[in-house]
């Protein structure tokens, strides 16, 4: 009788065999997870290598620079570097110019690739997916074949020097109007029509109804633009040529070429600063940023 009862309980074959199973399966599992982690990591820091070198050499001397084998911890640190960068040139103009570019191309933006993607979005006329795939055709154009059309555009009207030349050709966007197109398609047309018999016209429903829904796309939009007009350095370059209209990146280039021998200490100290701003505005936004990609149709 107790043999019985023994066999009774004892775990059959197959039991074991789906334990095992199942016991394999987890750490299978268990070992993915360590793998993708791992090679995130790696990933993650050769993304920030660069960062923390640029920062490492911007706390060190020049002799310090070159060492072999490198040194990513300086021996001790030269917070001097910085003010000496900054005084080295007109940086503040520089900030205040990039500020005031970056600012303006942000808010022109917004408004005419908000109109366009409402007219692409929501109205119907003749062509409309036409004039939309042939618009969206000029982001395959690169930058450089339109360069000097720009600016024989840009000396032609006496721009020359100005904000008007670093200002109003960033206001057009394919990639924005794309964006907000995208968006504004998910918002109900039940609103819109809502709106229509209270009385609203087309820039009112595009003001009171479109655009308060649309916070995240507007806040990618923003995020990229600031950033792109913040780094340009070629079309800065082409149209200013005083130290008054220069941006940062054409100061930090600036600042570089007029030593004999590259200060990199205070040249890295200066990309440091001129980091920050991008950095700072990325960190505000990124939740913003995550939900309008996700939101706006560009998640695959």
């Amino acid at each position: 009788m107790n043999s019985e009862v023994v066999t009774k309980y004892r775990p059959s074959a197959i039991q074991q065999s789906s334990a095992r199973r199942r016991s394999w399966r987890k750490l299978s599992g268990l070992l993915g997870q360590v793998l993708i982690h791992a090679a995130l990591i790696v990933l993650a820091f050769s993304m920030l290598a660069p960062f923390l070198w640029m920062i490492s050499t911007s706390l060190k001397v020049r002799g310090e620079v070159f060492t072999v084998p490198l040194e990513w911890i300086p021996r001790s640190l030269h917070f001097e570097n910085y003010p000496n960068a900054l005084s080295a040139a007109p940086f503040p103009r520089f900030f205040l110019n990039s500020l005031i570019i970056g600012v303006s191309i942000v808010l022109g933006r917004l408004v005419f690739c908000s109109m366009g993607a409402y007219a692409f979005a929501r109205l119907r006329w003749p062509g409309r997916d036409t004039v939309f795939l042939a618009y969206l055709s000029t982001m395959m154009i690169p930058g450089q074949v339109t360069l000097i059309p720009s600016f024989l555009i840009i000396h032609w009207l006496g721009w020359m020097n100005t904000y008007y030349a670093l200002i109003v050709p960033g206001f057009a966007s394919a990639f924005g109007t794309f964006l907000l197109r995208q968006f504004f398609l998910t918002i109900p047309g039940e609103l819109e029509d809502a709106a229509r018999i209270d009385g609203c016209n087309r820039l009112l429903i595009l003001r009171h109804v479109i655009l308060p829904l649309s916070k995240q796309a507007l806040a990618v939009l923003s995020l990229f633009t600031f950033m792109e007009a913040w780094n340009e350095f070629l079309w800065p370059l082409l149209v200013t040529n005083s130290d008054s209209m220069r941006t940062v990146q054409v100061g930090l280039s600036v600042f570089k070429d007029q030593f004999y021998i590259i200060q990199w200490p205070e040249l890295m100290a200066g990309t440091t600063v001129v980091t920050l701003p991008v950095l700072i505005v990325y960190l505000l936004a990124q939740n913003y940023l995550i939900e309008g990609i996700a939101m706006s149709g560009l998640k695959g």
